[in-house]
């Protein structure tokens, strides 16, 4: 580990643990003042970066930096499937799935998703969390499993995902079992249209639906409830046309995927740092999409900043290059979906706390009240 890269405050004898386990965003956010790559004392060292240069460097090159030993495999909800898989079998795992995540195998979709979602259109007072939680259940439901999975159980796969730390990460082998079990007779019998009618046949199939509802869920979820509490406070965002920009600043204040590791298979080079083998090597979107040297003003809500588009490998709510999340196209046609079904009446906040929380994504501390009246 390079001592001559700086580092954000420590307590002596745990290092960062314990900053880490009480806030993960705010250690981040005190390292980002000391550099644009800096350390971390963890359970193990650590290098993370931000700017751009890093975020290439880590995201194409696949066979450096391998996902085994990463973070994501200490949650048995993503430790399986193609993301946590390592090349040369992420290359053809990614091939095969990445056309059934298509815009042309989810154009049937957006149709249906707009029908579950003015089904679930809100009325009077509403709690935006509760709300959204609800309908991105009904909405995976339709585009994974056209409807046939138990709503019950997959209510009850998802609910970990929403509690605090460490219920996230604690292995569920009877719930999982259930839920490949409930998929698999799915697959049997697939209805046509959803993803699950496109991967019949596929000999990974169940795990990597499985993985497909537990990474769609909370982060499309929690970014829906935030979007919904601040188009209340911008009224000018609020007809159909308008909401793929708000959508776009929405996945940037609050990218759900707010960090991401790497395991470095042998020495490497990321924006002029000498990384040795072995290292865990951390990017974070959060601390990119809010870094006011690529994003003017980036605590303030702006939609119309990307007009102009971006900077390149500085937007990542999606992760970038080729392990780029495969379900982006399908969380996007959800929250545009969920929140034309509140572009019409009264859209109003009504108390609560927007704050952040982090685990496996980040969350709204919560509650956020909100109202809708009229028609």
């Amino acid at each position: 580990m390079n001592p001559a890269l700086p580092e954000p405050a420590a307590l002596p004898g745990l290092g960062h643990v314990w900053q880490w386990a009480a806030g993960p965003v705010a250690l981040l956010s005190a390292g980002a003042h000391t550099g644009p790559v800096f350390r971390l004392r963890l359970w193990r060292p650590a290098l993370v970066g931000y700017r751009p240069e890093w975020n290439r460097a880590i995201l194409t090159d696949l066979d450096t930096f391998r996902s085994r030993g990463s973070l994501s495999g200490l949650t048995p909800y993503l430790s399986a499937g193609v993301v946590h898989a390592d090349v040369p079998e992420h290359r053809a795992r990614r091939y095969g799935l990445s056309r059934h995540f298509s815009a042309g195998a989810l154009a049937g979709l957006d149709g249906r998703l707009r029908e579950i979602s003015e089904a679930h259109r809100p009325h009077g007072s509403f709690e935006a969390l509760g709300w959204s939680c609800q309908l991105v259940q009904h909405m995976l439901n339709v585009a994974l499993f056209g409807g046939a999975m138990p709503a019950r159980l997959l209510a009850r796969f998802v609910a970990p995902l929403h509690r605090s730390m460490p219920a996230p990460m604690l292995p569920r082998p009877w719930l999982f079992r259930r839920a490949e079990t409930a998929i698999a007779r799915v697959l049997e019998d697939p209805p046509p249209g959803s993803i699950a009618a496109h991967l019949a046949g596929h000999p990974d199939a169940v795990t990597d639906l499985r993985v497909a509802l537990a990474a769609g869920y909370d982060t499309t979820s929690h970014i829906l409830a935030w979007a919904a509490w601040h188009l209340a406070a911008h009224q000018r965002w609020r007809h159909p046309q308008a909401l793929p920009m708000f959508v776009g600043e929405m996945l940037r204040l609050y990218p759900a995927g707010w960090l991401g590791s790497r395991v470095t298979s042998r020495p490497a080079r990321a924006a002029g740092v000498a990384i040795p083998a072995g290292t865990l090597v951390l990017y974070s979107p959060f601390l990119t999409h809010r870094d006011p040297e690529l994003w003017p003003c980036p605590l303030l809500i702006r939609p119309e900043r990307f007009e102009a588009g971006h900077p390149p490998w500085a937007y990542l709510p999606f992760a970038a290059g080729p392990r780029a999340c495969l379900g982006a196209r399908l969380a996007r046609l959800m929250l545009d979906a969920a929140l034309a079904s509140l572009c019409d009446g009264d859209l109003a906040q009504d108390g609560g706390d927007p704050g952040i929380a982090a685990g496996i994504t980040l969350r709204p501390r919560g509650p956020l009240h909100l109202r809708l009246g009229g028609t």
